[in-house]
This record gives structure tokens, C-alpha cells and sequence, in this order.
């Protein structure tokens, strides 16, 4: 077998011996929401605007034992959805769950990343979670999935990164050397993970680690053996992360959790240095702010293939003509007090709760704000918040 088949066959052994992740199958639709994989809300975030349809294909690659699946499908009610995975037995689970929960619209393939040309068509939103970093030659997945997404198409990436997860290298390699010639025996190394973590003493760093970040959901076999004996992973940093964003072919259009990016969030004591980080690039600022707050363990961002329509809403008049409606990932409205898209506390104005409450899907922004003490400024800030979606007219 070529180095790419190996890999991939020693990735299908650990996961058809643990499917992951290991989440438990329900006979009802998963509850709560993930924005990301909300058609809705995820093109509003990289577009800024409602989208045009929803009736769209969408790409779960790598999909797993179908958690992100079914989320993908109950939350777009109007997508077909397509899972892809080299593991037979995650497969098996995936098609369970979405069959108990009612996740009628979807199709699964037992393929792998490399291979994905071989579906039919292409895909108005791509999902690709925790999956590039354990392939062999990731800027190759990332183009065959490039491959696939239609124009004005985005793309939802998860991959690991280096700095946050050093501890976790460290352990992966430990548990290596011990297990020697059974490197492969993916139960032996877990069982060699855990008896190593019985043993370090309490103040050890990577015990210490452990137990701050990771021990809740580690306590699965399924979750120790995907964090600590995985055949293949390959951890990023911003620079080589780029490399993969650029080899892709398409438009980065943003870190999906922003305001852990955000400089003034470390410096913001320091305004000084906050404008002299002025002179650096976008890249340079992220790799800054990784450096600083050196626990970034992933990095999750959007792509998009050209022609991608954005809205900036600086116009007034197109605003005050724009149709708003609310974001479907929110929790708790209608209230002054409730969840936003990403699970963070919110509190309205009287006049913001009033717009809000008035959004319904056909009065336009100055409809509402005929009979509603806001301006356009008070739109813009709930529109910055992901708050309420626009539809240009």
C-alpha cells in the first residue's frame, strides 16, 4: 500500500475499534444548536446577509458517527445532506442515529476525503470537522474538497493546533515508545494511557493538563483513544495554517470564534501597543495573539468560493429597505435576557427587544422603526451581534 493508503487504513482500524465521537443516540432531534452548521446563520455571519435559497446540497466529510450530521440536517429543513467517512463502523452508528432521530435526509458513503470526486455534483456548504489534521496529506484533502463547493459556496473547517495541545503530543509519544511493537493495538495503547496517567504524580504538567481541559470527556475510552493514541495528526500553527488556507484555492473569510481573536482582548491595558499592531498584517495579529494566549488548541474558520455576495450595510437607505428576521440560533427569546448564536448572555434595550419582536419575516427595517424608538445605528449593533438576519430588497 502507498503511505496514503497505510495511513488511512490505521485511521479506519482506530475508529472502526472506537467510533467517535462516542455521543449518545436519541429518538428525538439533538437538542440545542451549533450556528456553524445552521445554513442560516452561517452564511449571515460570512456574508452578512440572509441567504438567497435553502434548498441546498450539503457535504459532511468526515462525518463520523453522524453528531455533526444530524445536527446538519435538523437544523436545515430544507438541505439534503451527504456523510462521508472511512470508517465502517462509525458509519453504521451514524446511519442509527439520524434514522432514531427522524434525520430522513441524508445519504451516506464510505469514502475517503482523497476520493470525494467521486459524489455527484457539487456542495453549497461543506462541513470538514476534526478531519484534515489526520490525513496524510491535508493541503490534498483540502483541494479535493475545494473540488466540490459550488461558487458562492462556503466551507466549515476544524483542524488542531499545535500550541494548546503540546501536552497532549508529549503523552501520544510516551504512550508510543511504551507500547512498542503493539503501536497499532489501539486498546492496548489506551489501556497504556491510562495506567501512565494512574501513575504520574498530582502536580505532573501533563496530568495537570489533562484534568483542567480534558478529563470530563476523556473518561470515554472512545475520547482517550482519539486525543492520545491517534495513528495520524498533524497540528497547525497560524503560519502553516495559512499554507493550507491558501493551497485551497478559496477566500478566508474569518475565524468562526472571532473574539478570541481580538488583540485588545490581551492588550487592551496597553493602547500603545494595541496601535502599533496597526502596521502588521491580518496573519501577523492572529500569530501575535496566538503567541500571547498560547492555548489556542484548534482553529475553526470559514471558506468560500467566489463570486461570494457580502453586505455591509453602510448604506441607510438600503437598510431601511432591508427585510430583518431573526436569527434562528438563538435561545430564550423573545425576552430582554437570552442566549445569542453562540451560546453567550444577551441584554436588550427596551427598543432592541421592541424591533426584535417585530421582525416577522415581511415588514422591512423602516416599517419597523416607524413605530419603534431605535435608530439605524441601534440596527447595525444588533445586526453586528448576529442578532437578526437581513434580506436585501
Amino acid at each position: 500500500m502507498s503511505d496514503s493508503q497505510t495511513v488511512s487504513a490505521a485511521v479506519a482500524k482506530l475508529y472502526n475499534t472506537y467510533p467517535f465521537p462516542p455521543e449518545a443516540l436519541l429518538d428525538e432531534p439533538p437538542p440545542g444548536y451549533n450556528w456553524r452548521w445552521n445554513w442560516l446563520a452561517a452564511h449571515n455571519f460570512c456574508t452578512g446577509q440572509k441567504p438567497q435559497r435553502q434548498d441546498i446540497r450539503i457535504l459532511d466529510a468526515g462525518c463520523g458517527t453522524g453528531v455533526g450530521t444530524e445536527y446538519l440536517v435538523h437544523l436545515n429543513p430544507q438541505a439534503s445532506v451527504v456523510g462521508i467517512d472511512l470508517s465502517t463502523g462509525a458509519l453504521a452508528v451514524a446511519k442509527e442515529r439520524c434514522q432514531r432521530s427522524g434525520a430522513t435526509r441524508v445519504e451516506f458513503h464510505h469514502l475517503s476525503l482523497f476520493d470525494v470526486e467521486q459524489l455527484l455534483g457539487e456542495f453549497d456548504l461543506i462541513n470538514c470537522v476534526g478531519v484534515l489534521h489526520h490525513t496524510s496529506d491535508p493541503i490534498r484533502g483540502i483541494q479535493a474538497l475545494a473540488k466540490k463547493l459550488a461558487p458562492g459556496g462556503l466551507m466549515h473547517i476544524f483542524v488542531y493546533g499545535e500550541l494548546g495541545r503540546w501536552e497532549i503530543q508529549l503523552m501520544q509519544k510516551a504512550i508510543a515508545l511504551l507500547q512498542g511493537d503493539k503501536k497499532g493495538d489501539y486498546r492496548d495503547g489506551v489501556q497504556v494511557g491510562r495506567q501512565i496517567f494512574a501513575s504520574l504524580p498530582e502536580n505532573n504538567r501533563i496530568v495537570k493538563y489533562d484534568k483542567q481541559r480534558w478529563s470530563l470527556e476523556n473518561h470515554k475510552d472512545e475520547n482517550f483513544a482519539d486525543m492520545y493514541v491517534h495513528p495520524q495528526e498533524i497540528d497547525y500553527n497560524i503560519e502553516t495554517l495559512f499554507e493550507l488556507i491558501d493551497a485551497s484555492g478559496l477566500e478566508f473569510i474569518g475565524f468562526s470564534n472571532p473574539s478570541f481573536w481580538d488583540l485588545e482582548r490581551l492588550l487592551g491595558k496597553a493602547p500603545e501597543l494595541v496601535e502599533r499592531a496597526k502596521d502588521l498584517s491580518d496573519r501577523q495579529v492572529y500569530r501575535l495573539i496566538e503567541l500571547l494566549d498560547p492555548e489556542v488548541t484548534h482553529y475553526e474558520f470559514f471558506l468560500g468560493r467566489l463570486p461570494l455576495i457580502k453586505s455591509d450595510w453602510s448604506d441607510d437607505n438600503a437598510l431601511l429597505a432591508a427585510i430583518p428576521e431573526l436569527n434562528p440560533c438563538l435561545e430564550g427569546f423573545p425576552s430582554q435576557c437570552f442566549f445569542n448564536y453562540d451560546y453567550q448572555i444577551v441584554n436588550l434595550s427596551v427598543p432592541e427587544f421592541e424591533f426584535m419582536q417585530k421582525c416577522d419575516n415581511h415588514s422591512t427595517v423602516a416599517d419597523i422603526l416607524a413605530g419603534v424608538q431605535l435608530g439605524l445605528d441601534g440596527v447595525r449593533t444588533l445586526l453586528q451581534q448576529q442578532l437578526i438576519l437581513l434580506t436585501p430588497v
